[in-house]
């Protein structure tokens, strides 16, 4: 097995095997860091794997997590065999109006057009009635799935977005290899060249967006089914940019890296939040995590996963250098 099959398959395991030493807070904690990793691999999908740079990631996030608190019955569950779906549809098909528009710019226009978008539905949830203001609404009951899924408990909930993360891992892994993967690859290479050779680039580009609307919705659906509460934030630009810090701080252009840094991003999070360990400077938690990040881009160019390639790439150039100091001599 390759090493980096190995690191997945690791990765599943041990988070398949934690609950049974966590407790309550420890197993909270790392479904909400799974269902950002999803939320991650949807902009991998991207940045990473086309080239577009979004900067209104959360917007569909956030419209999944309401889609999945509006849609749901006052009376009683929903059925999450219709729920889950139909709110992924609504961020997949906000994606489709967005990137039908957003991708004839490029570049920076790129960025900005999709902020801008993000930044309407973020003042929709937050200055209307659909979205509750800025107190949010509650999910009144989870979702269920016949008698056997209840995930009104922790450890079921906690299966269920460990399941969801391994799905779309997996089906971002096999999409990479198709004939689509390959078109997005030369496109985030050289989308001059594509065109040259006769691909129509823009379809291909809308597709991947659309899809990675679909991704971003389902994170949203488990955050707001895990939480039982929404509220506009969901959408602000703050939880894009951190989203997209997390798949620079794991390693741009690997899905693992997505799963890396959104656990990476969390984690200081949670160390610098530490009141047992910084004390009153925890409260200043924002200025250790930003000096955190600007040390490991500034040292760590590939991320994260790039780690283990960059001290490789050092102890054979020492080598190379110890050995031709001996030849010289």
């Amino acid at each position: 097995m390759k090493p980096d099959r190995a690191f997945v398959v690791g990765v599943f395991m041990l988070l398949a095997a934690y609950p049974l030493v966590a407790g309550g807070y420890g197993i909270d904690l790392v479904a909400k860091i799974m269902v950002y990793a999803i939320f991650a691999l949807s902009l991998e999908l991207l940045v990473g794997g086309t080239g577009l740079v979004c900067f209104g990631q959360a917007a569909f996030f956030g419209i999944g997590a309401y889609a999945a608190v509006r849609l749901s019955p006052d009376d009683g569950p929903a059925a999450l065999a219709w729920l889950l779906p139909a709110s992924m549809a609504t961020g997949a098909l906000y994606a489709l109006a967005v990137g039908a528009l957003s991708l004839r710019t490029r570049g920076v226009y790129f960025i900005m057009v999709t902020l801008a978008f993000a930044q309407m539905a973020y003042y929709v949830v937050h200055d209307t009635p659909l979205g509750g203001g800025t107190d949010g609404i509650y999910l009144n009951a989870k979702p269920v799935l016949g008698t056997w899924l209840d995930l009104d408990r922790p450890l079921p909930m906690y299966a269920f977005i460990l399941v969801c993360l391994m799905a779309v891992f997996a089906f971002l892994a096999v999409l990479r290899r198709s004939r689509f993967g390959r078109a997005l690859a030369g496109i985030k290479s050289n989308e001059q060249r594509m065109r040259a050779s006769g691909f129509s680039t823009y379809p291909y580009k809308l597709a991947a967006f659309t899809v990675s609307g679909g991704i971003a919705a389902l994170a949203g659906f488990l955050f707001a089914v895990k939480d039982g509460f929404v509220n506009p934030e969901l959408l602000s630009w703050h939880f894009s940019g951190a989203v997209l810090i997390m798949i620079i701080l794991g390693g741009l252009g690997h899905l693992r890296g997505a799963l890396v840094g959104a656990f990476a991003f969390t984690l200081l999070q949670e160390f610098f939040k530490s009141e047992a360990i910084f004390g009153a400077f925890a409260k200043h938690w924002m200025l250790g995590l930003g000096l955190s990040i600007i040390f490991s881009v500034a040292l760590l160019p590939r991320g994260l996963v790039g780690v283990p390639a960059q001290w490789r790439e050092r102890l054979e150039g020492r080598g190379a250098g110890a050995r031709g100091a001996g030849a010289a001599r």
